[in-house]
């Protein structure tokens, strides 16, 4: 089923539900107006904001790896895979918890890629999924990977947060520009009231399927899916989502919802078309 984050990352260790220290952001390579079409599918309430040029951040305002005991890195990798199906841009999701802190980068169907650092700042991750994330985010393959791979390397002075840090400050070369408040380390309450201060701020919440279905029609509208990959979008999406309710994994389940209506809506598109045409 869904493949984890690249990379020896440490088994999952959700933090005690009343630790402060948990918090997520979902960076989107993509304005706010494409963002909140798709992110409304994931029938989580969001706060966007702009991040930059043609950058947005969304704030999640629930947090069910507390609630339902799931880590946060398997809640935000299933986000951040569930906002990237079907969509031209990446999404790259940071959390953090008590003991350890990391980043996954979800691109269309191609494997997820991430990296972790414990909370003393020890990465165990592999230079090549770094590599990996600085390529399919366009960073400089020089300048820009020597500055990811001082992240890499032992350094008693720089905890988890602090690598996080200065994960953001280089993805400033391509344009991110994360609002005041938004700094990875912060608690969950913090964000999102750093968040609500925003005037630029929108809410984002469920709508119910036929809204979602009517924006994904106009979202697809002059940028049809085509046959061959609607049917694999549904050929993953039911399995992943059954195997996900199987398993009460809210960031999967999304994933496999999304998969879902993508590919019954290419395919309906592509049979009207077909016919329209006959």
């Amino acid at each position: 089923m869904p493949s984890e984050p690249s990379g020896p990352s440490s088994p999952s260790s959700p933090s005690s539900p009343s630790s402060p220290s948990n918090g997520a952001l979902l960076l989107c390579r993509a304005g706010v107006d494409s963002v909140e079409t798709v992110a409304q599918l994931l029938r989580e309430r969001m706060l966007l904001l702009p991040a930059g040029d043609e950058w947005s951040v969304l704030v999640p305002e629930g947090t069910p790896w507390l609630d339902g005991g799931e880590p946060v890195d398997r809640v935000l990798t299933g986000w951040a895979t569930a906002l990237a199906v079907g969509s031209p841009w990446p999404v790259l999701a940071l959390w953090w918890d008590a003991d350890r802190s990391g980043c996954t980068l979800a691109a269309g169907f191609r494997r997820t890629v991430g990296y972790v650092w414990l909370a003393n700042g020890t990465a165990v991750g592999e230079g090549e999924a770094m590599r990996t994330l600085a390529a399919r985010l366009g960073l400089d393959p020089v300048l820009d990977m020597q500055a990811l791979d001082t992240l890499t390397r032992p350094d008693p002075a720089a905890d988890a947060r602090t690598r996080m840090r200065g994960l953001v400050a280089v993805l400033t070369r391509v344009g991110v520009a994360l609002p005041t408040g938004l700094s990875p380390g912060e608690s969950a309450d913090r964000l999102r009231k750093a968040a609500r201060t925003r005037d630029d701020v929108r809410h984002v919440e469920w709508s119910g399927w036929r809204e979602a279905v009517r924006a994904e029609l106009d979202a697809t509208e002059h940028g049809p899916l085509g046959r061959a990959l609607a049917g694999a979008q549904l050929a993953a999406g039911v399995p992943l989502l059954l195997w996900s309710l199987s398993r009460r994994s809210h960031g999967w389940a999304a994933a496999g919802a999304l998969l879902v209506l993508h590919g019954g809506i290419g395919l309906a598109q592509e049979c009207e078309r077909a016919r329209g045409a006959a």
